[in-house]
């Protein structure tokens, strides 16, 4: 798969504040890594962050944060982040880019947390209050469909399941009935809010507990079960467990929750979304946690 991605570097960067914020112009701007797939983040100074949609399809994002995050923010448990000013599109980049207020934090990896089990009852928590959030006039699913129809990437699926060859010791079959419960349910009560990409790189700690929660672009209200996928993706037996009881959601949502989770990891895989060694070895442990 070819990448449609923007090269952007800190020349771009610093051009951009230049001509837009000329006032921010003095302060250092350093990237930081790793960077995310949807964005790319650079820090400005010592209290600000920017961010540049890496490609087309997430250059919604932008208005989408903007426009609720500051709902959001003081309903929850954890800080999210403050957006501030909003870059425009121009001769050197033709999107929409954000500037945030900085957070300190680490990316959220098992061996900076010291209570597993403790961090996923907090991120429980921090969902749960974000799921009771009045949803008047708040968007339904973006580009990305987070909490809609988890049918609208069958034929991706199973296209992905049928490209798992014999070296990969995975059962098609058991793949494919995995999917098929998944697909045989719907949410069915109100929509609720739902951050849709709860992953370990959205999720920031320090002094070994979970300190903010970021990247709200594919935030919407719909079905959370696609929230769920860290259950597969970063918890333990005993942290899922845990993570489980603090959502407080029925079983086929949980069943939902593995189909989405089995989706991304199966595009992986299986080559239909880009990725790198690293996001394949990770993959392939998460669908040996799902089956």
């Amino acid at each position: 798969m070819i990448s449609d991605a923007l090269n952007i570097d800190l020349n771009l960067v610093r051009r951009l504040i230049a001509s837009q914020f000329p006032s921010w112009s003095d302060l250092p701007i350093t990237e930081v890594l790793p960077n995310g797939w949807d964005n790319r983040t650079f820090r400005l100074g010592d209290r600000m962050s920017i961010r540049l949609p890496s490609a087309e399809r997430y250059a919604a994002q932008v208005d989408r944060e903007h426009r609720w995050l500051p709902v959001l923010s003081d309903k929850l448990p954890l800080p999210i982040p403050t957006p501030l000013a909003i870059g425009k599109p121009d001769d050197n980049y033709p999107y929409k880019w954000s500037i945030y207020g900085w957070i300190d934090g680490d990316t959220a990896i098992p061996e900076r947390i010291d209570n597993m089990p403790m961090f996923a009852s907090a991120l429980s928590e921090f969902l749960v209050a974000l799921r009771s959030i009045d949803t008047s006039g708040a968007p339904g699913p973006g580009a990305g469909y987070r909490g809609g129809d988890l049918g609208i990437y069958n034929d991706q699926t199973r296209r992905a399941i049928e490209m798992m060859g014999a070296e990969s010791n995975l059962d098609r079959e058991l793949l494919t009935d995995i999917w098929d419960t998944a697909l045989a349910s719907k949410w069915n009560k109100p929509p609720v809010w739902i951050h849709g990409d709860v992953s370990s790189g959205n999720i920031l700690v320090k002094d070994g507990t979970i300190s903010a929660v970021i990247d709200f672009g594919s935030t919407a209200v719909g079905d959370p079960a696609c929230d769920l996928s860290i259950a597969w993706t970063m918890f333990d037996e005993k942290s899922r467990d845990t993570f489980r009881n603090g959502m407080d959601l029925d079983e086929m949502t949980w069943t939902r929750g593995k189909g989405w989770t089995l989706w991304k990891a199966l595009i992986i895989l299986s080559g239909i979304s880009e990725t790198n060694t690293v996001e394949g070895e990770r993959s392939r442990q998460t669908v040996d946690r799902i089956v």
